[in-house]
């Protein structure tokens, strides 16, 4: 079967990391294997992989620390979280240093491999490039320095805030329903009860519209949220 990309496996777990190993070359990918968070970083870092799955416990740097240190070096190479730990805190803590996916083990096999699929189809294709800024009222977001500023005044977002607003600024004026963002801005399919895009959006409202008029990001009750000037 032809390779379909080159994943890298980062799981300390040699019974698991080699039966998904099997599983994901019999779906057709390449698959390289690390059993410590310390050398997943470094091969991270120093070859070029389609996508990460990256487990959490892991000896010597755990999964949110090898997560980061990816990102700190430049890499916007796509990353599955796989892991035992389910809580809400636990998926926005790891959304936060970067990844772009949570899956929550036990796991079903064929989803696993629709979120690969998912990933990598929204890395190859990305966002529409032809405008480097995006703007309403005095809110600017700078593609090219992924920079966001008001009124002049520089605004400090993480990589997960600034893929919501670049997201909204996208699609100004249009209401956004929770499940825009997951499908947008996260490719999740989490339980529709949790409660991570109200956070989200309250992180950005603090930011963006706290200390400045007019205010752009309003609810429309039971539609979603929209970006836009009054």
């Amino acid at each position: 079967m032809e390779t379909l990309a080159k994943l890298l496996y980062i799981e300390d777990d040699k019974r698991i990391a080699d039966a998904t190993q099997k599983g994901l070359t019999k779906e057709g990918f390449e698959v390289e294997t690390a059993f410590d968070g310390f050398v997943g970083a470094r091969l991270a870092t120093t070859y070029a992989y389609d996508l990460i799955i990256l487990d959490i416990n892991l000896p010597l740097m755990n999964g949110f620390e090898v997560c980061k240190a990816i990102r700190q070096h430049g890499l916007d190479t796509p990353i599955l979280m796989l892991t035992a730990l389910g809580e809400i805190d636990d998926r926005v803590r790891g959304l936060d240093h970067g990844a772009d996916d949570y899956l929550v083990k036990p796991f079903n096999f064929r989803e696993f491999v629709a979120r690969i699929h998912a990933l990598l189809r929204r890395s190859q294709i990305g966002y529409d490039q032809q405008a480097e800024v995006l703007r309403e009222a005095d809110l600017e977001i700078n593609l090219l320095t992924k920079t966001v500023t008001r009124s002049g005044q520089a605004i400090e977002v993480t990589a997960r805030e600034y893929e919501m607003l670049e997201y909204m600024l996208r699609n100004k004026g249009r209401v956004l329903s929770k499940m825009d963002f997951v499908e947008h801005v996260w490719d999740l399919n989490f339980d529709t009860n949790t409660n991570i895009i109200e956070v989200y959006i309250n992180y950005l409202r603090k930011k963006i519209d706290q200390d400045f008029e007019p205010k752009l990001i309003h609810t429309k009750r039971g539609l979603g949220y929209v970006l836009k000037a009054r």
